[in-house]
C-alpha cells in the first residue's frame, strides 16, 4: 500500500475491567441472538422418533429458499472447511483439474485445500482489490480445448478481501465458453446477507456454514446441490462415506441423512433462526445489511481522508454486505489498533489476512446487527484511531448517519 519502514508501537496501557456488552463484530462468528441460545437450551430428544424427524424433513426444506434451490440440501455436522470437503469430494477424482478465480485469502485456500486432496488446481490471478472478471475465466475456459477443467471454485464473498464477485456473470462466461465445468460458489460469508440465486444464476453446488448470515454458532456446515452435480458424484471413484452425498440423500432411512446421530441442538438453532430470518423477510434482511454496510463504508471513506487508511475494496459496487477490509498505512501496525478495541472498547474487529495480514484489519457488519450496534463499532474504532495517533479524517460516525439517514428517504 505504501512504503515499507518499521511500524510504530504506540499501543497505550489501561486497566482493563470492562463491563456490558461485548461488541463481537469479527466477520464469523458472529452475534448470537438469544432466541437462537434460548432455542438450543433444552434437553436431547430421541432423533430416531417421529417427531424429529419431521421437524428435520420441515427444516430441510425451509432451507431451500434462503439458498434460491428447489434442489437437495445437505446438512454436516462440520464448520465451512468441511462443506468444502464434501463439495469436492463428491465431485471430483484424484488427479482432475479446477480453475481457482482468485478473489482473496480464502479462495487460495480452497485451491490448496483441493490440492491436499489430490485435485490440480490453476488460478486465476486477480488484484485483491477488484473483483474477478468473469472475461478472465472464459479465456482459461476456452483455452482448455479438451476440458480437463471439472469445476471453477468461486468464493463469492472473500471474508479476507471484503469484495463480492459477480456469479451469475461467471456463470455467464462458462456458458459463452461453451464448458462443461461445474460451477461451484462458497457463500459462507455472504449467504443471508445479500441476494443469491442457486437455480436461477446456474449454480451446481453451493457451500455454506452457520455462523456468519445464520447467526449460529460455528458448528453446521452446508451443501446445496443440483441434479447436474448429483449425476456427477454417482461416476465419482474417490472413497469416501462420511461426506457422501448418496449416503445421505438416497438411503430409505431418513436418519442417515446425518450419517448418523443428528447435531439435535445445532439444528434446534437453526430452526430459530430461519424463523426470525423468514419473520423479518429474506428482502428486508439483504436491505438492512446493505444499509449497515454502506454506513460502514462511508466511515471508512471519511478516515481515508487522513492518508493513512483506505476501503481494501477499490469499487463500490465490489464491496461486500458483511465483511469491510480495511487497509492500514504500513507505519501503523493493525494489531496495535485490535488490541486497544478489544482492551479499552470491549470491541472485537477481524484480523488481516493472506498477503495483506500485517496491513488490514476488518469489520464484520452481519447477522444479528442494527444501526446502534453500528454507531458504537465506528465510534470505538475512531476512538482507537485517535488514541494511537493514526491521521484520519475526522467525522467517520457522523459520515455513517448521514449514509444512513439518506438510506431512509
Amino acid at each position: 500500500m505504501m512504503n515499507k519502514t518499521t511500524k510504530t508501537r504506540k499501543m497505550p496501557t489501561f486497566n482493563t475491567r470492562q463491563r456490558g456488552w461485548n461488541f463481537l463484530q469479527t466477520p464469523g462468528p458472529t452475534n448470537i441472538p438469544n432466541r437462537v441460545l434460548t432455542a438450543m437450551n433444552q434437553p436431547a430428544v430421541e432423533f430416531l422418533g417421529p417427531e424429529f424427524m419431521d421437524f428435520a424433513r420441515r427444516l430441510f426444506d425451509d432451507l431451500k429458499p434462503l439458498f434460491g434451490t428447489t434442489g437437495d440440501i445437505v446438512i454436516y455436522a462440520a464448520n465451512g472447511h468441511g462443506s468444502w470437503e464434501a463439495a469436492l469430494t463428491n465431485t471430483l477424482d484424484i488427479g482432475d483439474k479446477v480453475l481457482i478465480p482468485e478473489t482473496g485469502r480464502f479462495a487460495l485456500s480452497w485451491g490448496d485445500f483441493a490440492g491436499k486432496l489430490g485435485v490440480e488446481y490453476e488460478v486465476v490471478e486477480n488484484d485483491w482489490r477488484k473483483a474477478v472478471n468473469p472475461n478472465a475465466i472464459e479465456d482459461k475456459l476456452r483455452a482448455d480445448t479438451d476440458h480437463e477443467i471439472k469445476a471453477i471454485l468461486l468464493v463469492h464473498t472473500d471474508t479476507g478481501t471484503g469484495i463480492t464477485c459477480d456469479v451469475a456473470g461467471v456463470r455467464a462466461a462458462i456458458d459463452a465458453a461453451g464448458h462443461p465445468a461445474l460451477l461451484m460458489c462458497d457463500t459462507i460469508a455472504s449467504l443471508l446477507t445479500c441476494p443469491y440465486e442457486m437455480d436461477s444464476w446456474g449454480v451446481d453446488v453451493t457451500i455454506g456454514a452457520g455462523q456468519k448470515g445464520f447467526m449460529l454458532p460455528p458448528g453446521l456446515g452446508f451443501n446445496a446441490v443440483s441434479p447436474k452435480a448429483r449425476q456427477l458424484a454417482k461416476t465419482c471413484q474417490r472413497p469416501g462415506n462420511y461426506w457422501d452425498w448418496s449416503e445421505r440423500l438416497e438411503s430409505e432411512e431418513f436418519y442417515l441423512s446425518f450419517c448418523g446421530t443428528a447435531p439435535e441442538h445445532m439444528m434446534f438453532g437453526l430452526r430459530a433462526a430461519i424463523d426470525m430470518i423468514n419473520e423479518e423477510g429474506v428482502e428486508n434482511v439483504f436491505k438492512r445489511h446493505f444499509r449497515l454496510s454502506r454506513a460502514v463504508h462511508a466511515a471508512v471513506d471519511k478516515w481515508a481522508e487522513g492518508g493513512a487508511l483506505q476501503n481494501n475494496a477499490v469499487n463500490p459496487d465490489d464491496r461486500s454486505n458483511s465483511v469491510t477490509t480495511v487497509l492500514l498505512d504500513e507505519v501503523h501496525d493493525p494489531i496495535d489498533l485490535r488490541d486497544l478495541c478489544r482492551e479499552r472498547f470491549n470491541l472485537a474487529l477481524g484480523n488481516g489476512m493472506g498477503k495483506i495480514m500485517n496491513e488490514s484489519f476488518r469489520i464484520g457488519h452481519m447477522g444479528d446487527l442494527n444501526e446502534a450496534m453500528i454507531f458504537g463499532t465506528l465510534g470505538a474504532v475512531e476512538a482507537g484511531l485517535k488514541g494511537l495517533q493514526i491521521p484520519h479524517g475526522e467525522g467517520g460516525v457522523n459520515a455513517a448517519i448521514d449514509s444512513l439517514l439518506e438510506s431512509d428517504d
